[in-house]
């Protein structure tokens, strides 16, 4: 299995709602906080657990708005950007 990283940018002042969310979901992925005041976020997963974590984007993006963000400093290219929107 790949471990893949979703770069996102959301707002700041529900990071710790999503965070609680995900942990809800154990083991689906892991977010990581990159830079708390422009709300940007990592998702790490497995590449297994794909389907199921756009299946919970898709059915929480009425409350939550998360949008792909590029991918800092050139890193490698194990990145993922979904085409959510």
């Amino acid at each position: 299995m790949q471990e893949i990283k979703r770069h996102y940018r959301m707002d700041r002042r529900q990071i710790a709602y999503f965070r609680f969310i995900l942990e809800g979901y154990d083991g689906l992925a892991v977010l990581r906080t990159v830079d708390p005041a422009q709300g940007r976020v990592v998702l790490y997963l497995s590449s297994s657990c794909e389907p199921e974590l756009d299946e919970l984007l898709e059915g929480i993006s009425d409350q939550l708005r998360l949008e792909a963000a590029p991918v800092p400093g050139g890193q490698s290219a194990d990145s993922f950007e979904p085409n959510h929107g």
